[in-house]
């Protein structure tokens, strides 16, 4: 399997812009995902009786195949980039919404018991003390959220968008190899690119988990 350099060099434009666009549908998803299910896990951590309910949902949705989630909005938002971004959202809040909950579950009692002695009210006690102690937790769900958005976004190709999932389908429908190989590693290097700046941001945004190391 041989690559056709010339056609990279002269589809550079193209290449730059899918690469945008499909960056930006992961982004999206991910952004929507965590505004979705941050109150959702604080209600799911609060409210036990609704926590089966909400993390059992989240499971459900993640189980139907992500073409036919694509299909079943196809009437609701049509072939548009918002359809892209519904479909990676759903498939977000498994992650985001499980591992969420899962941090705040591991904020101490006695830290809360603090706090709440200390005569901070609950919501202050929630945005001070409880998420940043459940950030590591968070973002960790975040990563795994973007890569797997990455990923999935080519699926949206079917649809009419899917950014670089554009060059898997001209590839194998001209039986021309450059495109998925370009495609692929593209795809791969957004992957850990993201995935880098994310470990960067945690890093900034949890100091004390250095110091404690």
């Amino acid at each position: 399997m041989t690559i056709d350099w010339s056609w990279i060099s002269d589809h550079t434009d193209d290449l730059t812009t899918l690469t945008v666009s499909h960056l930006q549908a992961a982004l999206s998803a991910v952004l929507f995902g965590l505004l979705i299910s941050l109150p959702l896990a604080v209600v799911a951590h609060r409210v036990r009786p609704l926590r089966g309910f909400l993390l059992g949902l989240s499971n459900v949705l993640f189980t139907i195949p992500s073409i036919a989630v694509f299909v079943l909005l196809l009437p609701v938002s049509g072939l548009t980039r918002t359809t892209t971004v519904i479909g990676l959202t759903i498939y977000t809040l498994v992650v985001l919404l499980r591992n969420t909950v899962e941090g705040l579950d591991s904020v101490p009692t006695k830290t809360k018991e603090a706090a709440k002695a200390m005569g901070t009210r609950p919501l202050r006690t929630l945005l001070t003390v409880e998420f940043p102690l459940a950030l590591p937790v968070i973002m960790a769900s975040v990563r795994i959220a973007t890569v797997m958005s990455i990923s999935l976004v080519s699926v949206a190709t079917y649809i009419g968008d899917g950014g670089l999932g554009q060059l898997f389908t001209d590839g194998f429908q001209r039986n021309f190899p450059t495109p998925v190989i370009v495609g692929v590693v593209l795809t791969l290097l957004l992957a850990v690119v993201a995935d880098a700046l994310l470990v960067a941001v945690q890093y900034v945004l949890t100091p004390w988990t250095r110091r404690r190391a």
